[in-house]
């Protein structure tokens, strides 16, 4: 929207700033930063009223986790007010990739509102039908891909290959509401210990940032063998007003949590994230800067098989971060070396960049 009325102005004197990506990701990180903290303290007091006994902690879970009984959840709602406002104020209201991904990151948040909503009211985990909240957003994810890939094509990209290695048509649609949906049910899997899917979701919205300016200058991207996606450099907008509001969350959500996120941000939060790497064209990249997400969900795919074949288990928990809860490691020290493993991991991915 300030990019609209500066434009009114011909981008005149101090609305010249206006035109620079990074002045409006700076932007967007910051207003969604103070959002977050400002309306923080009120929010949680008024889940705290709304939900009473808070989120149902698993009984088969971690002993150390009954503690945490009590502490509201649906935090999610905070991240996406922080991040929605931001972004409606910084980003070009005409950019439909914008739009998509922004679809595809509330949508995601209704989907796990609901979820939330029904484990709050009738206190049980298991929350709505897992077919009913794969087909909504399976639902999501097409209107989503259909708007992208009609705007970004079909080629098909991937790491240390130097141009488009196909265009593999139809089947890209597939592919791309896989990733969102897979990605949005990683990062989900992921939130079990208090900022464990935060920091990781900052991170790689960090190097996404990064990656999806290059990829939306004609120049970078023609020297680096990357796609060029016209107008996908303010994506890097959402990504921007994610680690804001993330940040945000993180202040409150520090242990001992004040409030969890619930599947209203990390379905959100991974489903933005897919949305993004499917328009950059960088699905594959997105594995290795998302590493510690689909780590996290492979564990429990393991885990699930291996205990169906055999009545063994392949972990002592899944997902595999209470396996190492299991081991004696306390959640600190969990959720800072899994940390670690990310930004290492989103190093990693960025590397990719050069190496074609």
């Amino acid at each position: 929207m300030l990019d609209l009325i500066a434009s009114y102005f011909d981008y005149a004197g101090p609305f010249n700033l206006f035109r620079y990506l990074s002045f409006r990701a700076g932007g967007a990180t910051a207003t969604a930063l103070l959002i977050g903290l400002m309306i923080g303290p009120r929010f949680i007091g008024w889940l705290r009223i709304k939900q009473g006994k808070g989120q149902p902690i698993r009984e088969d879970g971690p002993i150390t986790h009954l503690k945490k009984a009590g502490t509201p959840t649906m935090g999610g709602l905070m991240i996406l007010v922080s991040l929605t406002v931001s972004l409606l104020l910084w980003m070009d209201l005409t950019n439909k990739l914008v739009w998509a991904c922004l679809f595809v990151t509330l949508g995601f948040g209704l989907i796990g509102f609901l979820d939330d909503y029904d484990k709050v009211t009738k206190r049980h985990h298991a929350g709505i039908s897992g077919k009913i909240r794969l087909v909504a957003e399976f639902a999501v994810a097409g209107i989503a891909c259909w708007i992208i890939l009609g705007e970004t094509g079909t080629n098909l990209y991937l790491p240390f290959f130097n141009g488009p290695v196909g265009d593999i048509g139809y089947a890209y649609y597939v592919f791309a509401m896989l990733v969102i949906v897979f990605t949005g049910n990683a990062v989900n899997l992921t939130d079990g210990l208090d900022g464990l899917a935060t920091m990781p979701v900052i991170i790689a919205s960090v190097a996404f940032m990064m990656i999806i300016y290059l990829v939306g200058r004609e120049d970078y991207a023609t020297y680096l063998g990357i796609p060029y996606v016209a107008g996908a450099g303010d994506l890097a907008l959402i990504c921007a007003a994610t680690v804001g509001a993330g940040l945000a969350f993180l202040w409150f959500n520090a242990p001992p949590a004040a409030v969890f996120m619930g599947d209203t941000g990390s379905l959100a939060l991974g489903g933005a994230l897919g949305a993004i790497a499917v328009t950059a064209h960088h699905e594959v990249v997105l594995g290795i800067v998302g590493g510690l997400f689909f780590l996290e969900a492979a564990s429990v795919i393991i885990q699930v098989f291996f205990f169906k074949r055999t009545g063994k288990r392949v972990f002592k928990m899944a997902p595999i971060h209470h396996h190492f809860e299991q081991m004696g490691w306390s959640e600190p020290t969990v959720v800072i070396r899994f940390w670690i493993i990310s930004f290492v991991l989103a190093l990693a991915g960025l590397s990719t960049l050069k190496l074609r």
